[in-house]
């Protein structure tokens, strides 16, 4: 009985030991992660890079998934953190034509200054609620997807419509769905349902990059200033 006891709780301890390896590497790939984006919207601002219209989407939706279906399929090898990198620099040059409509205003590098530091708090607030949790948030997955796949559809409608209020909708959506995303990410890698930390990087920067660019874009609707 007694080493039956004894190989139960250090398995619950290697357990443990994993998923806060996990854990960490992915906080660390996550922070490296936040320089080729920085990158990437310095070089786009400079280079005056955008993307827009239907065939802008598509070829924004073709790249991204490409890159993380790449990333998926190298994720347990370096070519997997290389191709991550790639991707964050990628999506830096994506978030350039925000930044630099909101350089534009007055006040466009406080309200940068601003995203930036609401985003960092929600990250660290969100995630104290992921890890500390006792609830049971497995099925949340289901939910999220179905709210992502509406939101995409409202997107890919307003690219025609171009309608101010929807665009207002879909950011404040947008901002709340990538708040729960990120909960549910990083409850994964703590209760042990995400083992790699490639995927868990690449997941849950997805989710800090939206909060990033939701919150920036209200704040430049509702905040910006001109000369």
């Amino acid at each position: 009985m007694d080493n039956r006891t004894y190989s139960i709780d250090t398995f619950g301890g290697n357990a443990a030991v994993v998923q806060n390896k996990v854990l960490r590497n992915t906080y660390a790939l996550l922070a490296l992660s936040m320089l080729p984006t920085i990158l990437g919207a310095f070089v786009g601002v400079q280079m005056g890079f955008k993307l827009s219209g239907i065939m802008g989407f598509v070829i924004f939706m073709a790249v991204a998934f490409g890159f993380m279906f790449a990333i998926e399929r190298f994720k347990n090898s370096s070519i997997g953190v290389g191709l991550l990198l790639g991707f964050t620099f990628f999506m830096g040059l994506m978030l350039s034509r925000l930044i630099g409509a909101v350089l534009g205003y007055s006040n466009g590098a406080s309200l940068i200054g601003l995203a930036a530091g609401g985003t960092a708090l929600s990250f660290f607030g969100l995630a104290a609620v992921a890890s500390t949790t006792k609830r049971d948030l497995s099925g949340m997955g289901k939910f999220l997807t179905i709210g992502s796949l509406l939101l995409l559809a409202a997107i890919v409608a307003n690219i025609f419509l171009n309608v101010p209020a929807l665009t207002l909708t879909i950011l404040v959506v947008l901002l709340g769905l990538s708040c729960a995303w990120l909960v549910y990410d990083i409850n994964r890698v703590v209760t042990g349902g995400e083992t790699n930390y490639v995927s868990a990087t690449l997941a849950i920067y997805l989710d800090v990059y939206n909060i990033f660019q939701s919150l920036l874009s209200l704040l430049g609707i509702f905040g910006g200033e001109r000369d």
